[in-house]
């Protein structure tokens, strides 16, 4: 099966390998195809009705589809909602929650996390893997995610990530050591 992502990838990366006259022609030829099959999908999605539509967005190989062509029967907001839902009880199970701030116009999601997450140094890996990873899933026009209220992991030299250190209880006070 193929992956739409890889896809969009690969698309990206051949374009990038032409330089000049070559490349303009490449990028209308993408253009081209690309209006092509969204104007075909289109008549698809009119002539399939609401119901049909919304059983192939379930797949997510033509939700792909239906979002690069602005087709799909979801707003992003309520996609990226549906995605919030899923991980909240990890969240819940932290006492706490992520809250959306809003979509930019250059489709930046901004959110905010709530209760203990809010600040918590774990909250970066929750941010990073749990959020990102199912919002992008479910709306992949989102081009970033910001995360308020993420501690950013402490680094040392060479930008590496520090490891935590707690105090230790001396055994033999200090005096007679």
């Amino acid at each position: 099966m193929t992956d739409v992502g890889q896809v969009g990838e690969r698309i990206d990366r051949l374009l990038g390998e032409l330089s000049g006259e070559d490349a303009e022609v490449a990028e209308d030829l993408v253009h081209t195809l690309l209006e092509f099959y969204g104007e075909g999908l289109a008549r698809i999605v009119d002539a399939a009705g609401p119901q049909l539509v919304a059983k192939f967005a379930e797949d997510e190989h033509i939700a792909g589809l239906l979002v690069l062509h602005d087709l799909h029967p979801k707003t992003t907001l309520e996609r990226v909602t549906e995605a919030l839902d899923k991980v909240r009880p990890y969240l819940g199970s932290h006492a706490g929650d992520v809250d959306i701030v809003g979509i930019t116009g250059e489709g930046v999601l901004q959110l905010q996390l709530m209760g203990t997450c809010d600040g918590c140094p774990s909250s970066t890996v929750t941010a990073k893997y749990a959020i990102e990873r199912v919002v992008r899933e479910a709306a992949p026009e989102i081009s970033d995610v910001v995360v308020e209220g993420v501690v950013p992991e402490p680094t040392g030299p060479g930008g590496r990530p520090l490891l935590p250190l707690e105090a230790l209880e001396c055994p033999v006070p200090v005096e007679q050591a």
